[in-house]
């Protein structure tokens, strides 16, 4: 467990020290949690702004301050096959270790105003808050949990003394040693395959692509997390048939045929606006094309299609869930996730029968307030 920071509610707590970084001779230290190595002087911030240069060691600056709070469905992280239709508090820090042009929460993942726009929340506040709120599991998303990674282990460590499980909604882009300790803590992740190309990751998003690939073997052979995958299609620009189609033979190949695929529609944002939206016949032929090279479970989204976000039987092509975006509309499990026609099993984490949270989205405004 991370050095937990002084905190009161409603204060914003220190920055707390952190153990993965090097000293770089001349007053420079390398910040180690992911593949930039940001090399720092006294009170230089990395890229991603959270994490600097103090006292010569890297401090986490955001520990403690989240940019908000949520109740969401656990479908919209998405998830699909972890605790169906049931309600996750759902929260993020400022900053980001990537640089998307396309950012969908730029707001705050490239915000420089930490202060202002975020509030005070302890470990334990978070956990409290998803008790009273009756939320199973937590989400640590809308930015990088990997950035606020002392922060991210203490919070899930309070929600499991509670019973509640967590989820890391990610880029996967970190080194092995934090990526290890972090994951130790995490039920589920959805971590994004932005694209499948290093063009794309270097030029749209400043990283690289085998980190990620990396990651998400690691997941899948080395960890019990439940993981999920999504890829946002932008035209143009990662949405080819060639692409597609090496993509998701890799995916068969590295991650077998269970781990879910979520393909969704771009929209124009951030320094990406010159780009239309994702049509949808696009998504529905991506989808073909990953369930012809042997993934079972392929989903479309951020648009309404029911095929698309449904889950049939692998054994016998029944029916397991009805969605409408984030609405349960059947089930045809039993209550250890297995098929009731065949008894096939359908991977992923499931508790008897699903939630009722729908498509409700709930603000929190009482996280951290006595």
């Amino acid at each position: 467990m991370s050095a937990k920071a002084p905190h009161r509610a409603g204060q914003h707590p220190a920055p707390v020290a952190t153990r993965y970084f090097r000293c770089d001779g001349d007053d420079h230290v390398v910040c180690e949690l992911c593949p930039r190595f940001c090399r720092l002087r006294e009170g230089q911030r990395g890229l991603c702004f959270v994490r600097a240069c103090q006292n010569g060691r890297i401090v986490l600056t955001s520990y403690g301050r989240s940019t908000g709070f949520c109740v969401d469905p656990i479908e919209k992280k998405p998830l699909y096959h972890f605790l169906p239709g049931t309600p996750v508090l759902s929260f993020g820090t400022a900053g980001c270790n990537l640089a998307c042009k396309f950012c969908q929460n730029w707001e705050s993942t490239r915000s420089r105003e930490v202060e202002s726009m975020s509030a005070g929340a302890s470990p334990s506040e978070i956990a409290e808050a998803a008790h009273r709120h009756g939320c199973p599991s937590v989400a640590m998303t809308y930015n990088d949990p990997v950035v606020f990674h002392e922060y991210a282990i203490d919070v899930a460590d309070a929600c499991h003394e509670r019973g509640i499980k967590t989820v890391a909604v990610t880029a996967g882009y970190v080194c092995p040693a934090p990526r290890a300790e972090f994951y130790r803590r995490m039920d589920a992740a959805n971590v994004d395959l932005k694209a499948f190309t290093d063009r794309f990751y270097r030029e749209l998003c400043a990283g690289d692509l085998a980190t990620v690939l990396d990651t998400l073997v690691f997941l899948r052979e080395q960890t019990k997390v439940w993981l999920e995958v999504t890829t946002l299609l932008i035209p143009g620009e990662n949405d080819s048939d060639r692409e597609l189609d090496e993509m998701t033979r890799w995916m068969r190949a590295n991650l077998g045929p269970d781990v879910p695929l979520h393909f969704s529609a771009f929209h124009a944002d951030f320094r990406m606006r010159d780009k239309p939206p994702t049509p949808p016949e696009t998504l529905t032929l991506a989808r073909q094309i990953a369930r012809g090279n042997g993934l079972r479970y392929v989903y479309t989204g951020n648009v309404r299609d029911e095929a698309g976000g449904g889950t049939t039987c692998a054994g016998c092509g029944t029916q397991l869930i009805g969605r409408d975006f984030y609405e349960i509309t059947a089930w045809g499990l039993t209550d250890d996730g297995h098929c009731a026609t065949c008894g096939a099993a359908c991977p992923g984490v499931f508790a008897g029968a699903p939630g009722g949270w729908g498509n409700r989205r709930l603000p929190l405004a009482d996280v951290g307030r006595d």
